[in-house]
């Protein structure tokens, strides 16, 4: 492989990586694409079979525990999701991104805001910081990603005023 393979190699991996990434964070807003058993089979399929989730730190190692498997990973995420009475409206935005890859597996770290309101009324801002690999797969149709390993560690909370204002 030459350099410049080597290199676009890297980028594809990079781009793929966000978009599995900015997927899995789409299916989990509220309100979201996921109502019916298609997202939660998309969901399950942006993971590798031998995937783990994991709640680590002081507020989500109890809360979320560790969960290791696909679809497994599908349900404990999904638990938390419409038709599940938990979130009224719920927005994920990523920044801080450090990506690494070498074009088969990456490594990415970022920090998520998240904006929650929830089924009682009451309302929050997160910030966690997520540890996540990947594993890159190539075939014919292009480069894709899937989350080999899913840390997240809570960092900041405060609570929020809300209005109902839809």
């Amino acid at each position: 492989m030459t350099t410049v393979e080597r290199r676009l190699r890297v980028l594809e991996a990079k781009e793929a990586i966000r978009t599995c990434l900015g997927r899995y964070l789409d299916l989990c807003d509220v309100p979201g694409p996921f109502p019916d058993v298609a997202e939660l089979a998309e969901l399950a399929e942006l993971f590798t079979p031998r995937a783990t989730w994991r709640g680590v730190g002081e507020a989500y190692a109890g809360k979320f525990g560790s969960v290791t498997g696909r679809h497994k990973v599908a349900a404990h995420v999904a638990s938390y999701l419409p038709p599940a009475e938990h979130f009224r409206r719920n927005a994920h935005l990523l920044g801080s991104e450090q990506l690494r890859t070498d074009g088969s597996t990456g490594h990415g770290q970022w920090l998520m805001q998240q904006l929650s309101e929830y089924a009682d009324g009451t309302a929050d801002l997160l910030c966690a910081r997520l540890n996540i690999d990947f594993v890159v797969q190539y075939d014919d149709d292009g480069t894709t990603a899937l989350i080999h390993r899913f840390q997240t560690e809570r960092l900041f909370r405060a609570s929020l005023h809300t209005r109902s204002d839809g």
